[in-house]
C-alpha cells in the first residue's frame, strides 16, 4: 500500500458518508460508478491524495483502444491469481477512479487489494497524475478525437508530457510518432507490428497529422503506413524518427487466430481476439504491459485463451445463415470511425451498413458539431461490397450528405430519425450480413436493431 498524505477529519467524514451513499445506490440498484467519487472530491478536494493508494498501479491511456487493453490486462491478471482494483465498471476520469479506490478501502482509507489496472482518460490526467501515480504507464496511440474536448493528438501530447509522472514506466506505440516521443527521461519499452500485413508507402486517409518532423521541420521519409500517422518514418534533415520495437508482432494468422510475437525474454504465439488489424495492436499492447508486470509468456498465452471482446464492443449473431454485427465506431472519433469502415469493406460477402453514431449526450441539447463527419473516411463504405447503408439518428440528414460527398451512390442509402426504425430498411435479398455501427453510447440501440433483425430473419423463414 502507497501511503498518501496525512489524511484530514474531513476526509474520514466524507469517506464515511461516501461509503453509505454507495450502499444507498446499490440497493437502488445503481453501479454508483463516478457519482460517489464526485462527490467525495466535490466535498474533500485533495480527497485522491489523502486516500491510500495499491503497491503497484497499472495505467492505461490514449485515444483509441484503452478500453480493450484495460480490459485484457485486467483479465487476465485476474486468471493468474492477482485480486486487482479495476475501474471497468466506473469512469476513467477522476471522479471514476475516486470511486474505485473508495469501493476497495477500509473505513480508514486504507486499500484493501495490492494492484490495479485503471483506464486513464487522457484529458483528465491532470487531475488524475498528481496523486495517482501509475508504475507502469502504457499509452496505446494518439490520434484527433472530440473536437470539443481532444481536438488534435498534438495538444493531448502536451498535456501528457506536463503530467506523466517521472517514475512511471512508459509502454509505448513504436510506430505512432506522436505517442512514441512522450515524456522522453522516462524508462520506457516499444511495441508496434513488424510483419507486413497492411503495409503501403502511402496512404489515402484525410487526417494524416504526422507529415512534418517536430524537430526541424523538414518531411519525414515514411518506410511504411499502415493508416494515418501509424508506421514508421525517420527525418532526413536530423535524428528524428521511429525507435525499434522491443514487443513485436512478427506474423498474423487470421485463420488460425494466433498473432506471433517477438518479446526482450524470446518468442510467444497468443490468441489473436478480432480480425481489424486494431484487435492486433490492442493485443500486443496488453502483452507488452503484462510481460514488464512480470507474468511470463506461458501464463499470458494460457490467460489469452480464455479471452474474447467484450459483447458491447463487438458482437456477432448467426441467424439463418446472415451474420447480424454489432461493432463500436467511437462516435465524433474520425480515426476509430475510419478504421471500422475500413474493416467492413474488407469482410466478404454482401453487406448492408447500418450507422448510428450520433452523441448520444450531445444530440440532446441539437448542438453536436458534425465537423468530425469530414474528417472521417466515410469513402471507404463507396464499395461494391456495400449494397446498403442505412443512417438512423438526428444527424442522419448531415451524414446523408457526408455520404454523397464521398461518392455513394443515393439508391444505396436510407435515412430515418429514429435508430431502431433502421431494421425495417435492411433488404436481406441483396445482403449476407448485416454491420451495425454504433457510438459507445448506443450500444442498446444496436442491440434492439440487431433483436429485430433476427426476428424478422425467423419470422420470414429463411
Amino acid at each position: 500500500m502507497k501511503n498518501s498524505k496525512k489524511k484530514t477529519m474531513r476526509f474520514y467524514l466524507t469517506l464515511a458518508g461516501i461509503k453509505v451513499l454507495i450502499k444507498v445506490l446499490q440497493l437502488c440498484g445503481r453501479n454508483a460508478t463516478h457519482v460517489p467519487g464526485r462527490k467525495a472530491i466535490n466535498i474533500c478536494p485533495d480527497f485522491l491524495d489523502q486516500i491510500d493508494k495499491p503497491e503497484f498501479i497499472i495505467g492505461i491511456t490514449g485515444t483509441n483502444g484503452k478500453t480493450t487493453v484495460s480490459n485484457l490486462i485486467a483479465d487476465v491478471m485476474q486468471d493468474n491469481g492477482y485480486d486487482i482494483i479495476d475501474n471497468r465498471f466506473g469512469g476513467n476520469i477522476d471522479s471514476g477512479i475516486a470511486s474505485s479506490l473508495i469501493k476497495n478501502s477500509t473505513m480508514g482509507g486504507h486499500m484493501k487489494k495490492k494492484y490495479a489496472v485503471l483506464e486513464i482518460d487522457e484529458r483528465m490526467t491532470t487531475k488524475i497524475f498528481p496523486y495517482v501515480k501509475p508504475d507502469i504507464l502504457v499509452c496505446t496511440n494518439l490520434f484527433r478525437d472530440s473536437y470539443k474536448r481532444n481536438a488534435h493528438s498534438e495538444f493531448i501530447a502536451g498535456i501528457l508530457n506536463q503530467t506523466i509522472p517521472s517514475t512511471s514506466k512508459l509502454i509505448l506505440n513504436g510506430e505512432d510518432l506522436v505517442s512514441n516521443h512522450l515524456a522522453p527521461d522516462n524508462d520506457r519499452v516499444y511495441f508496434g507490428i513488424a510483419c507486413e500485413d497492411e503495409k503501403t508507402t502511402s496512404t489515402n486517409n484525410i487526417i494524416k497529422d504526422v507529415v512534418a518532423c517536430p524537430k526541424c521541420g523538414a518531411k519525414l521519409n515514411y518506410e511504411y503506413i499502415r493508416y494515418n500517422h501509424i508506421g514508421r518514418a525517420f527525418c532526413p534533415n536530423c535524428d528524428f524518427g521511429s525507435p525499434e520495437m522491443d514487443y513485436a508482432v512478427e506474423a498474423i494468422d487470421y485463420e488460425k487466430r494466433k498473432v506471433h510475437i517477438r518479446t526482450p525474454k524470446g518468442n510467444m504465439e497468443v490468441k489473436l481476439l478480432g480480425d481489424n488489424i486494431t484487435d492486433v495492436y490492442n493485443t500486443v499492447t496488453a502483452v507488452a504491459a503484462l510481460e514488464e508486470f512480470g507474468l511470463s509468456a506461458e501464463a499470458i498465452s494460457r490467460s489469452f485463451e480464455k479471452m474474447k471482446i467484450a459483447g458491447t464492443r463487438f458482437n456477432c449473431v448467426e441467424v439463418k445463415g446472415k451474420k447480424l454485427i454489432t461493432d463500436v465506431a467511437k462516435g465524433q472519433n474520425p480515426i476509430a470511425v475510419s478504421r471500422v469502415c475500413d474493416f467492413v469493406r474488407h469482410e466478404p460477402g454482401q453487406k448492408a451498413v447500418v450507422l448510428i453514431v450520433d452523441d448520444f449526450y450531445d444530440r440532446q441539447e441539437s448542438s453536436e458539431n458534425i465537423a468530425w463527419f469530414f474528417d472521417t473516411d466515410f469513402e471507404f463504405l463507396n464499395d461494391p461490397g456495400i449494397e446498403q447503408i442505412i443512417v438512423g439518428g438526428f444527424r442522419c440528414p448531415d451524414m446523408h450528405l457526408r455520404l454523397l460527398m464521398a461518392g455513394i451512390p443515393e439508391e444505396k442509402i436510407v435515412c430515418c430519425d429514429k435508430e431502431p426504425d433502421t431494421a425495417a430498411y435492411v433488404d436481406f435479398d441483396k445482403v449476407d450480413n448485416v454491420y451495425i455501427l454504433h457510438d459507445i453510447y448506443t450500444t442498446q440501440y444496436a442491440k434492439a436493431i440487431q433483436k429485430s433483425l433476427s426476428e424478422q430473419l425467423e419470422k420470414e423463414g429463411r
